[in-house]
């Protein structure tokens, strides 16, 4: 009926010309056709997109139809949607940069009617949600309208936004701790080991995030523990080298404090860390070409043959398995200086991190000047500059 559809609702648009036929998450009748399907000549979804394909006529002086499609994965769409006569203009809605989302707070702000505080500044809550969106900008004022609610205020403060922003990032924090003896103590250093690797790093690099906040209260998506470095005033779209090796030594930072104060044993609570330095040091050698050994190269370009849509490979991209072994052999050796290094850190300022993390276990949370006053001891090692400057 799919085909059938579509032929009706152009002709009903013909019918009450001028009109505007708007196909919201088109992406679900307009999936790219594979091999599999074109095997199957009367299948549902590629009649329908080919009856669609069809109607489609692009910008004529004539026609007094005009198509609009939205979707978010404009990414699995069939090609043939995508050529001139068709859909002739593709716009692309990006997430907000600051000034529009303090924009864009503004207006959910007065569509609410909700009465601020005076210590809210909607410019500084829009530098902390770089990479969120419309929607996400919308969630967040409820959120704080909530929390506001919640505790009988009658205005809303720059506590519950940042709350609010808290939230987004992390997940909502549970009331009380359910981490008793040993894990507590576990989980209070790592976060201090983030906290304390993480300054090294922001001493070094001028105009990097320092850390804010730290929490050892269970959020929601079973994150144990919370350190919280807010995003730059300005939004950032590069990363610079010796930014990206900051970053692993202090997402490492809190293996490397288990490791110290524990004498070697560490536990599994640096798996998401794990995760996401091995993403990010894949990327930097397989995909930025920032790495000497392998040199401007991207893996996957190389390994698909190249750019070339037809999907016949180049006879040097049929056998690239010592180049994978290569692109793995760098990013462990990477992984394994960054920890090194945060090693080297951490031992460096031993009496900041079994400081810090005493106060954290015994408070569940450490932030402002009790925070500061630690943070102010951290020293930097030669090792750590080295590392950062790729030496």
């Amino acid at each position: 009926m799919g085909a059938s559809r579509v032929r009706d609702l152009f002709a009903r648009a013909k019918k009450d010309a001028p009109s505007i036929v708007f196909i919201d998450e088109i992406d679900a009748v307009a999936k790219g056709r594979d091999g599999r399907l074109r095997t199957v000549s009367n299948h549902e979804r590629e009649q329908t997109l080919n009856q669609l394909l069809t109607e489609l006529d692009g910008f004529e002086s004539n026609s007094t139809v005009i198509v609009l499609g939205a979707t978010n994965r404009a990414d699995v769409l069939d090609p043939a949607l995508r050529r001139p006569g068709r859909f002739d203009r593709i716009v692309t809605i990006e997430p907000p940069d600051r000034q529009g989302r303090q924009e864009i707070l503004n207006v959910h702000v007065v569509k609410k009617k909700l009465p601020l505080a005076a210590d809210v500044d909607l410019n500084t809550v829009a530098a902390a949600t770089s990479g969120l969106t419309g929607a996400d900008l919308a969630n967040l004022v409820n959120e704080a309208a909530l929390l506001a609610g919640r505790a009988n205020k009658l205005e809303v403060g720059k506590e519950d936004f940042t709350c609010a922003v808290e939230r987004a990032i992390a997940g909502i924090e549970k009331k009380r701790s359910s981490l008793h003896g040993n894990e507590k103590g576990v989980v209070a250093r790592h976060e201090a080991g983030h906290a304390v690797v993480g300054t090294a790093v922001a001493n070094l690099l001028p105009g990097h995030a320092k850390v804010e906040k730290l929490s050892i209260l269970p959020r929601s998506g079973g994150t144990l523990g919370f350190t919280y470095i807010p995003p730059t005033a300005e939004d950032r779209y590069l990363l610079f080298v010796d930014e990206i090796r900051g970053h692993l030594v202090t997402l490492l930072g809190g293996r490397a404090a288990e490791e110290v104060v524990y004498s070697g044993r560490v536990s599994t609570g640096a798996l998401d860390d794990i995760r996401r330095t091995t993403d990010f040091a894949y990327k930097a050698v397989a995909e930025y070409g920032l790495n000497s050994s392998i040199g401007p190269v991207s893996l996957a370009t190389l390994a698909g043959g190249g750019l070339d849509d037809s999907g016949s490979a180049f006879p040097w991209a049929k056998d690239q398995g010592h180049m994978i072994d290569l692109v793995q052999r760098e990013v462990r050796n990477l992984l394994q200086s960054a920890l090194s290094v945060a090693l080297v850190v951490v031992r460096s300022n031993p009496t900041v991190l079994e400081g810090l993390g005493a106060q954290l276990e015994a408070e569940d949370k450490v932030e402002g000047k009790d925070l500061q006053k630690w943070l102010d001891l951290v020293v930097a090692p030669m090792e750590l500059a080295a590392f950062v400057r790729g030496e």
